[in-house]
């Protein structure tokens, strides 16, 4: 009985683990496909390597390369991997409950560090558009603009005389005069955090008890192997 309940173990850690790996593949595909692609400027300019492109790139390897070590390690009854696939769980978890808790505690410094961000950022963004560079088509500005129907930070006026096209929507920006977006984009954003909160917070409370459970399930099948003799076997 616990022999068979061992293999069912097994097997499902192999397939949860499959099933992540998958998904990782696509997360790493759609990062690569944006990088090549689109040009996008950095919204937080402080933060300009972590654009869309690059977080999608970054997380896609991250539950590739852990998904694999955990699926090959139970496929294989390999207590290295295992150890590993545990050690790797158990970091990401510390790293993601950090983060969370420096979220709530730094959240003034946070909002004020953003907002100067997002300053410099639309400064950066209107100067290129001075200059006869503008990239308004994949700009992440034209992004969260379309998005939440908002321009610029607090109003068009942050804009000054080059408000983009994506502060109207496509019927308000035909021949004429322009209707764009009376919104700032700061405020919308700010709403959208406050209204997702709740989901973002589930999200990070279902993914740690993913990861204790994969954590459970690795170390059940190392204590297993070890007693049973089978050491490193390949």
């Amino acid at each position: 009985m616990a022999q068979n309940c061992l293999k069912c173990l097994k097997y499902t850690m192999c397939m949860v683990n499959f099933l992540c790996f998958m998904c990782g593949t696509a997360v790493f595909g759609f990062g690569v496909f944006l990088m090549l692609n689109t040009k996008v400027s950095a919204l937080i300019p402080t933060l300009s390597s972590l654009n869309l492109a690059n977080t999608l790139f970054i997380t896609g390897i991250i539950i590739t390369c852990v998904s694999f070590l955990g699926f090959l390690g139970a496929l294989k009854e390999n207590r290295c991997l295992l150890i590993t696939f545990f050690i790797l769980l158990f970091i990401l978890m510390l790293v993601e409950l950090t983060v969370a808790c420096l979220l709530l505690v730094f959240e003034r410094e946070i909002d004020r560090f953003l907002k100067k961000d997002l300053t410099e950022s639309l400064m950066k963004s209107r100067e290129s558009a001075q200059g006869g560079n503008s990239t308004m088509n994949t700009d992440d500005w034209d992004i969260i603009q379309r998005t939440f129907q908002c321009c610029g930070i607090n109003n068009t006026s942050d804009w000054k005389d080059k408000v983009p096209k994506s502060c109207c929507s496509e019927s308000q920006c035909g021949p004429g005069q322009p209707v764009y977006w009376k919104a700032g984009c700061y405020s919308k954003l700010t709403v959208w955090f406050e209204e997702n909160f709740l989901v973002t917070g589930v999200g990070v409370i279902v993914l740690c008890i993913i990861e204790v459970l994969g954590m459970c399930f690795s170390m059940t099948l190392f204590c297993h192997i070890s007693r049973s003799g089978l050491g490193y076997k390949l």
